[in-house]
């Protein structure tokens, strides 16, 4: 795959888990919980599906202690790394490290005084846990917004840094840096006038992006300005819907700039008038199937028998059909033809052998 070749920031490297963040670590993809922390069924339900996603790292939000100790319950029952999203009470960062959360999230300006932020150092040195420093624009600091005239992005930088030296001043180094806004010009300016004034790792995403087509092309468009130009360790899209739709997008988005290979690549032709199949819903019910594979391999769904293999050349695996028949191709050549209704089934058998010989 042609990728953009620009050379990956230099950032130093932390972990949160067994998950390497920043160096010369894969981008990870995050995302966050929607369900109450509480209730653990649920929330445990909803990180599984996310595992199956391919989510390689997960926030929860820790409003009260409840949420906190819930943490220790959760835990036990997931594979990947969670990180606990503190907001105005240190003591849940305190508690959140103390039930095992491999990190935590929070936003020094509003935890507390210098003493409330060393208590949440100490446990976090304590406990061998990394700490994310997240800016929104939404949310910063009454001085810095009357200094700069408002949430701009030298604002949203002034504050990062401002945050990571009351961490460094005590002696706290493991540390990740997010810095977003609700827009793209504004957010993509911020991370680069953070990248080039620290080293450590930065999260990567536009917050608050919306609905899943607005909140896609924000994404998209932002993160992946900023990944093509190396910038970012690890990213979350945050989508106004369920959270598997936001790892689906996140590596999408790296599998585009040639970042990463997660999980089938379906390519598919936009249809026209020569198209006789039921294309968007064969395209839906692939999608579908394939959501929990693993497997990199470019899968082509075409409309065309004729022109659709050598359209989709470039495919590992490609189908297509016309005037009840159904076609098998591989490279762009056909290799095998049947009955059109199980143009599904053939595929999806086939992606399965394919995954067999990768093993």
């Amino acid at each position: 795959m042609t990728t953009f070749n620009l050379p990956r920031r230099a950032s130093r490297q932390i972990h949160i888990g067994p998950v390497a963040v920043g160096g010369n670590a894969p981008v990870s993809v995050q995302s966050m919980t929607n369900t109450a922390t509480q209730d653990i069924d649920a929330t445990v339900a909803q990180i599984s599906r996310l595992e199956a996603a391919g989510c390689e790292i997960i926030r929860v939000a820790v409003p009260d202690q409840e949420a906190a100790r819930a943490i220790v319950a959760i835990k036990k029952q997931i594979r990947i790394p969670l990180i606990a999203d503190i907001h105005f009470d240190y003591k849940l960062a305190l508690a959140a490290a103390d039930a095992g959360a491999d990190g935590l999230r929070i936003n020094p300006g509003n935890i507390g005084g210098k003493a409330k932020v060393k208590a949440v150092v100490d446990c976090a040195k304590a406990n061998g846990v990394p700490i994310r420093i997240g800016v929104n624009a939404g949310s910063l600091e009454k001085k810095l917004l009357k200094q700069y005239g408002g949430a701009t992005a030298r604002a949203m930088t002034a504050s990062a840094l401002g945050h990571v030296k009351l961490l460094q001043d005590l002696d706290f180094h493991a540390i990740k840096i997010s810095i977003k806004a609700s827009d793209v010009p504004r957010t993509v300016e911020a991370y680069r006038l953070l990248a080039a004034s620290t080293d450590y790792p930065l999260h990567v995403g536009v917050t608050e992006a919306g609905a899943l087509f607005p909140g896609i092309v924000k994404s998209a468009l932002g993160i992946g300005m900023l990944l093509a130009e190396g910038i970012g360790d690890t990213l979350r899209v945050s989508l106004t819907r369920d959270p598997v739709e936001e790892v689906r997008v996140g590596f999408e988005i790296l599998k585009a700039l040639g970042l990463r290979q997660h999980g089938p690549e379906i390519i598919a032709c936009p249809t026209c008038g020569r198209c006789s199949l039921e294309l968007f819903d064969i395209v839906e019910q692939v999608e579908k199937a394939l959501l929990a594979k693993s497997t990199p391999v470019k899968v082509a769904i075409m409309g065309c028998v004729v022109n659709g293999p050598g359209e989709a050349r470039e495919a590992d695996i490609g189908i297509a059909g016309c005037d009840g028949t159904g076609i098998l191709f591989k490279k762009g050549k056909v290799v095998r033809r049947f009955p059109q209704e199980q143009l599904i089934k053939v595929l999806l058998e086939e992606v399965d052998r394919f995954a067999a010989t990768k093993v």
